[in-house]
């Protein structure tokens, strides 16, 4: 079984895809393939993100009661 990627693994492995898109590997034939990984990257860090705020809002509202 697999862990799950940290905040930081998935901004790492977002940026070497959107780095390939400007690098001399580039190429038509992978291109859409790597945009479907920087899309589904994305996504899930939105909802990770998402997530945090709201354990910190959380956590905020526990600690000024």
């Amino acid at each position: 079984m697999s862990e799950a990627k940290s905040l930081n693994q998935k901004f790492e492995e977002l940026d070497k895809v959107k780095e390939w898109f400007y690098s001399d590997d580039f190429n038509l034939d992978e291109a859409t393939e790597k945009y479907k990984t920087a899309i589904s990257l994305a996504k899930e860090l939105q909802e990770d993100l998402s997530k945090l705020q709201n354990e910190i809002e959380i956590l905020d509202k526990d600690f000024t009661k």
